[in-house]
């Protein structure tokens, strides 16, 4: 059955385009826009709802987390690329790995090569024997539990108390603290070196105002042993007590004004104060500077060489520059590093200890 749909009327047109195609699927006459009535409009509201109820049904805090997820996931899209076959996966992972990369090549050719190259240096037990039947080696190891028994206890004690000398709110003192940091600040080296020179027992700056000052012939600092190893601990302490000093201030510093204020209506004034308030919150900092101050103690090489040289007579010596003489001056790079690593007997039971201690303390600052 064929049904003839009537033509459109088509009026000419006096411009000189041509008439529209007679063909009913290439031009067919628009009908307006009608609008949806209310019925269908609630019909179709209900369809999309329950295709996707969770669109309907979400807030705009919901809407624009999804919006965000879906963005990240694309971002995470476009960067993607591959470390071979079979490798990792992801932007993220190839970017760690370059940054990575470099930082792990530096440390394993500067610190894990030269720990395994010298303990492959001073594993030979023959090293050890003759390091033992060194008469220097005893007088090394007395000398280096006398330098960490009054070095690291002596400063870091001063240092604790002179913190709180330098908490008081006065600008003479704060500008007294400024000159006080001033033998840390500088460089080590020249700093040992100085004295070194004003022990000089014929012309050293400390026997001319001796006998300037009270007529008394100074003694040769550097010509006795016991003399010589306090001097060189002396300067010690000079150097590195302004250091922690600082530290100590700054724990002083974190402690809330509000417990003073309570110790002192409880009765707790002067050295009171001190044992009861501020030495038990500071426990933890001076057992941690304790143990940092330990190991750079017994690492300590530039006092003793440059201040003593290691005399009289090789009798100031510590674990440190008798390792540097024997790998040195004697040619022996194994006695060396043997003598180094003898120091680990020593060290390592008291960050043990050390360590314990800390994990039973339970004051937190």
């Amino acid at each position: 059955m064929c049904i003839i749909r009537p033509m459109p009327r088509w009026t000419p047109s006096t411009s000189s385009r041509s008439p529209p195609p007679t063909s009913s699927t290439a031009w067919r006459p628009t009908r307006p826009p009608t609008r949806p009535s209310p019925a269908s409009r609630k019909s179709s509201r209900s369809t999309r709802s329950a295709i996707r109820p969770d669109v309907m049904d979400a807030t705009p805090l919901d809407t624009a987390t999804a919006a965000l997820a879906r963005g990240r996931a694309r971002l995470r899209g476009v960067g993607r690329w591959r470390f071979g076959r079979g490798g990792p996966h992801g932007s993220d992972t190839g970017w760690a790995l370059a940054f990575l990369i470099p930082y792990a090549a530096v440390f394993v050719l500067f610190v894990v090569y030269p720990v395994l190259y010298g303990l492959w240096l001073g594993h030979a037990p023959s090293s050890y024997r003759q390091l033992f039947a060194d008469p220097v080696y005893l007088k090394t190891v007395v000398n280096t539990l006398i330098y960490l028994a009054i070095g690291v206890n002596l400063h870091l004690f001063g240092a604790l108390m002179l913190s709180g000398f330098f908490m008081r709110k006065n600008w003479r003192v704060r500008s007294l603290l400024l000159v006080y940091i001033l033998p840390w600040a500088v460089p080590a080296i020249p700093t040992f070196i100085a004295f070194h020179w004003m022990l000089n027992g014929e012309w050293g700056l400390i026997n001319n105002v001796l006998y300037d000052v009270a007529n008394i012939n100074g003694p040769s600092w550097l010509n006795y042993r016991w003399l010589a190893l306090g001097s060189s601990l002396v300067a010690y302490i000079w150097k590195w007590m302004p250091f922690w000093t600082v530290i100590f201030l700054a724990g002083r510093m974190a402690i809330p004004q509000e417990l003073y204020e309570s110790a002192a209506i409880d009765g707790a004034v002067g050295y009171k104060r001190f044992t009861l308030v501020t030495f038990p919150l500071l426990a933890n900092l001076y057992l941690i500077c304790t143990l940092l101050s330990t190991i750079w103690t017994l690492g300590d090489f530039n006092t003793i060489y440059f201040v003593t040289g290691g005399g009289p007579a090789l009798s100031t010596h510590v674990l440190a520059t008798l390792g540097i003489r024997d790998a040195f001056e004697v040619d022996n790079p194994q006695l060396g590093m043997a003598a180094v690593m003898s120091a680990l007997p020593l060290l390592i039971p008291l960050v043990i200890v050390l360590m314990r201690k800390l994990a039973k303390s339970q004051v937190q600052l």
